[in-house]
Formats: C-alpha cells, structure tokens, sequence
C-alpha cells in the first residue's frame, strides 16, 4: 500500500508569518478609524438580539455590554487595534477576552466575523451617502445663486475653447447643477440598497440560532435585510454604484474647475478666484495660483483610480475575502474625499468673482452670432442651410482679416461673398443686420426649454435650487433616522451593562 497525504485540518499552530502581518493584517488595521464605530453598533445589537432570544447568560451579558460600551467611548486611535494580533475583528476579539473571560465568546454566537464587518460597513457607508448628499445640494444652490446673479452676465460660449454662441455665465455655471442633482438622485437611490442589514446571515447559508433576521435590522435602523444570506455576506456590486456615483460627482465639479483654472489666467481674465481658495509662490511675487481647483482636478483622478482598482480586485470567484479586504477602506475613504472636495468646490463657486466688462468685451469683439447670422440667410435668401452656412463663413473669414467684427458685417459683406462662392448675390445687400447681429438679442431670442435667456435662466435656477432643498430634506431625514436607531442601541445596551 502507498502512504496516503492527509490534509491538516483546523486552525495552524504556527503564529502568522511576520510578511502576513506587515502586508495584510496592517492594511486591514489602517482601515479601523472607519469601521470602529460601525463595529461597536453591530456588536451591540447582536448582543440585544441574542438576548432578546434568551441566548445569552445575563452575566455575561452584562460583561458583554459593558465592554461594548467601554469601546463605544474609545477613540479608535486609543484602542488596542495591532496587526501582530490579526485583523481589526480578532483585535477586538482579543481585548474583550482579556477584559471579560469566557463571556466575549458569547459574542460569536450564530455570527462569523466577516458578519461585523458587513453590518459595520453599511453603517459608516449609508452615513457617509447622506454626508455627501448634503455637500452636493449646497454644491447646486452655490451655483443657482451665482447662475441668478449673472443671468444677464453675457459672454461668448465656448467649445474646444473657441467662442461657440453668445449666451451668458448664469447659464453657463447653472449646467453643472443639473448634472449634479441627477448624481445626488442616485445617491439617494443607492442609500436605500446600502441601508439593508446582512445581519443574521451567517457565513453564507444563515444560522439556526437566528430564524428572523428582521430584529436585528431595526435595532440598527436598517431598512430591511439583504434576503439571500450568501448575497448578504459577499455581494460588491453597491460598493461600485457608491464608487461610480461618487466619481461621477466629482467629475462635474473637476470640468467646472478645469474651467475656472482656464479662465481664471490673465490671458482670459474671465473670473478671479476668491483669496482663499488661492496659494501664493514662494519664489514668484507677482503668482497667485488657484491651488484649490488643482486639488479638484487631482482628487477626481484619485476616485478614477479608486473606482478601476476595486473593479480590478473583485474579479474573483465568487465568497473572496479580497473583494472586501480592501473595499473597507477604499470606499469610505472616497465617499469622505468627494464629501470634501465637494464643499471645497462649493466655496470656490459661491465666492468667485466674474469679470462682467471683460466677457462683455470678448462678445462684442468675436463672431460668436454667425450661427443666427447663417439661420437669418437662410430664412430671407430662401437657400438651404449648408449654403448659407458656406456664404456666412466666407464673409466671417473675410471680415476678420480686414480686422473688423461680428458686428460690423454687412449686407454688402454677405452678397459679396455669395457672388464669390454662387456666382451671384442673394440680396442681403441693403438689409439691416443690427439686431441679427446684436449677441444680446441673439441670447433673448433663445426662449424655449432651457435656453439661455435671462428669465429662463432665472427660472431654472429656482427649480434646481427647490430640487436641491427637498433632496437635502431626504438625506437629513434619513441622517436622523439613524441617530435615533443608534442612540438607541447604546442606550438599551448601557441598561444592559448595569443589568436594568
């Protein structure tokens, strides 16, 4: 007979290999400013919800309770979190033993330690989306204010830096609130899959101990419950809505600041960024550098990476402890950042200075009108729009080299060109143009949905900023739910450790 290999089963004698504890268990520890918190809530309910079943001993619930509480009011800076004792879960497994005996194990009951972490999670996560929903509306009313403020602000649009149509700044800023508002919809939708508890679930198939996952879930102020347990345990597709949500956010606020940075260079002259929002160089006393959009445009680069990074390591079979190793900290660490980046942009817009003479100045000095101008040729010459467009663009081309402007072309102007281009005038020669040619007008005729018209302007903002209100109203709604859901635990719990 040969010698049959046989597998060694159970947990290895042999301490963890220091290269472990340096590269894993440390990343897991640096992420336990987040999670601690999340981490005392769920055990503390856990701990009710056992009891609630008369599982527990009452000793050791009292023991259990009060070393919760103990937590609870320990900064996690100042808790024993070491990764040469393992990951943040057996840190606090550790120190509740060493602090109470036997009756911390109690803790495990019908519960493996990845259950914490998920409960804990959603916890931090469904605060941080309200947080940053927040931050976002005052992002869209920033820029309703200063989009009715400089409703009749005119400048020339710009594509690919190039004047494109006359329009004004209030409609220009007031484009990124849209887009801003759609992401806090989302946000919003988001928080209502984050907010449903995996407690209860087990490893991946639930647990006798537990038949109504439903207690523990409105201890904690959840929603509901994630109902299939493996789902529950091991799902990652709400971690990459929060992530993808929360960089589309920040990419709104990165092309405004791209913008600003631009416009506000003396070769545009266009705005100038408050004092605050600048920084000074060291070397060069003349430089007053708009640092803050830098930090902008870099943050979003940041989320970029942070949202293809955790696609790259969720590219596993399914139940890996990696898609979550480093989804505690990522994730959080994001939704903070654009949470910060967004009340940084929030003060850049809302204490811009825009420079109304000098876009006044670059209006009227463009051609920027040639589009109504080539629609108004096309009306009166009674020729299709390709051709006007080609008569239009020689007479500009023409125009401009004699060194004139938009305002100064003629009829004579358009018929010459004509001749040049169809061999013969469309008579344009003895129209006026004066108001065809008037970047103001051009912007006041602009009257149907979401044009640029001053009072459109103005109207749009109002809606926005009313949208902006009410989505507020949700995510403080929702912020106090969970308050009142999590004072509560503590309070039951602290009852529990003096044995009320």
């Amino acid at each position: 007979m040969t010698d049959q290999h046989h597998r060694l089963a159970g947990p290895s004698e042999l301490a963890p290999a220091q290269s472990l504890i340096d590269a894993g268990f440390a990343t897991e520890i640096a992420d336990a400013p987040f999670l601690h918190d999340g981490l005392n809530l769920a055990d503390m309910a856990h701990v009710l919800d056992l009891d609630s079943r008369g599982i527990v001993p009452r000793d050791a619930l009292r023991d259990l309770a009060r070393v919760l509480v103990d937590a609870h009011e320990t900064a996690p800076e100042d808790f024993p979190y070491d990764p040469a004792f393992g990951e943040i879960y057996n840190c606090r497994e550790k120190h509740f033993s060493e602090a109470i005996g036997d009756a911390s194990g109690w803790l495990h009951a019908g519960r493996p330690r990845r259950e914490a972490a998920r409960v804990a999670i959603r916890i931090v996560l469904r605060r941080l989306c309200g947080e940053l929903a927040i931050a976002a509306t005052g992002f869209v009313e920033a820029i309703t204010t200063v989009a009715t403020e400089h409703a009749e602000t005119y400048m020339p649009d710009q594509t690919y830096l190039q004047h494109a149509q006359p329009s004004t700044f209030g409609h220009y800023v007031l484009g990124f609130a849209a887009p801003a508002i759609r992401d806090i919809e989302r946000l919003l939708t988001e928080l209502e899959s984050v907010n449903l508890s995996p407690g209860g679930a087990g490893c991946v198939n639930g647990t006798r101990l537990l038949a109504d996952r439903e207690p523990i879930a409105g201890l904690l102020g959840f929603g509901g419950i994630i109902e299939h347990t493996r789902d529950a345990m091991w799902q990652t597709d709400v971690f990459v809505s929060l992530l993808s949500i929360t960089t589309s956010l920040v990419s709104n606020e990165s092309k405004l600041a791209e913008d600003l940075e631009i416009w506000d260079s003396p070769e545009f002259d266009y705005v100038d960024l408050a004092g605050p929002y600048t920084r000074s160089s060291v070397l060069m006393p003349q430089k007053r550098n708009p640092y803050a959009l830098s930090i902008v445009r870099g943050a979003f680069g940041v989320l970029i990476g942070r949202l293809s990074g955790f696609l790259s390591v969720i590219k596993t079979p399914s139940a890996r402890s990696d898609n979550y190793i480093y989804a505690y900290g990522e994730v959080p660490r994001t939704m903070d950042l654009a949470r910060r980046i967004t009340d940084l942009m929030t003060g850049v817009i809302a204490t811009v200075e825009v420079n109304r003479e000098r876009l006044f100045d670059q209006l009227q000095r463009g051609f920027s009108q040639s589009t109504d101008l080539a629609e108004y040729v096309m009306l009166e010459a009674g020729i299709d729009y390709r051709t006007a467009y080609r008569v239009v663009g020689s007479t500009v081309r023409r125009v401009s080299g004699d060194g004139r402007r938009g305002l100064d072309i003629t009829g004579a102007d358009i018929d010459a060109a004509a001749i040049e281009l169809l061999g013969a005038p469309i008579g344009m020669r003895e129209l006026d143009l004066t108001e065809v040619l008037d970047p103001q007008r051009v912007v006041q005729t602009r009257q149907a949905q979401g044009g640029a018209a001053p009072e459109l302007v103005v109207n749009m903002a109002e809606d926005l900023a009313k949208s902006a209100r009410s989505l507020r109203d949700t995510a403080e709604r929702s912020l106090a739910d969970f308050d009142r859901a999590e004072a509560e635990v503590l309070r039951q719990t602290k009852e529990a450790a003096i044995g009320v």
